[in-house]
């Protein structure tokens, strides 16, 4: 009895047509989502704690940030929205150039940073500054937003499925 080995596809769980829909999908999405939570503090003021703390873990404080986290740069918001476009467009070329190798998780995390900066990019254009408003209540570190958590846990995603893939394929050739 012979028994035949197909060889695995390197292009992992979706077609190229659903990779490019689904990064489509998830950037507007979060983007929209993005949006519609800095729009509720349209009306506010910034200043102290505005609610909160949420299980001990955050509160809802308004900052209008002319720089980037921490203060860097702080006042040149022009310049991080023009900075946050070109990366941006950096990252969906890329994401063009690789779609058909590119894995789902992967186009998940690059879909979350370009939403994040696209995010971010129009606050600082439109008015002036980024609204921030999530702070943690229990350590010190910077208010931020829903753009923020896409760009960092985007980047998380997108290298922990890259050191995946680079695995697989390193036990793949073993």
């Amino acid at each position: 009895m012979t028994v035949a080995f197909e060889k695995k596809s390197t292009t992992p769980f979706a077609s190229a047509g659903a990779k490019g829909i689904a990064f489509v999908a998830i950037a507007c999405i979060w983007c929209a989502l993005d949006q519609f939570s800095k729009s509720f503090f349209a009306d506010m003021q910034p200043g102290g704690i505005i609610a909160g703390p949420f299980l001990g873990l955050f509160d809802i404080r308004l900052v209008y940030n002319t720089g980037g986290a921490w203060g860097i740069f702080s006042g040149n918001t022009w310049g991080l929205g023009v900075f946050s476009v070109i990366v941006c467009i950096v990252l969906t070329a890329y994401f063009i150039v690789t779609i058909r190798s590119i894995s789902l998780a992967q186009t998940l995390g690059l879909a979350l940073v370009v939403a994040g900066g696209a995010g971010n990019a129009i606050d600082r254009f439109l008015q002036g500054f980024v609204t921030d408003f999530i702070e943690f209540s229990f350590m010190d570190f910077p208010v931020f937003n829903v753009a923020d958590i896409g760009v960092t846990c985007g980047f998380v995603i997108f290298m922990v499925a890259m050191l995946v893939e680079m695995r697989n394929e390193g036990e793949n050739r073993a």
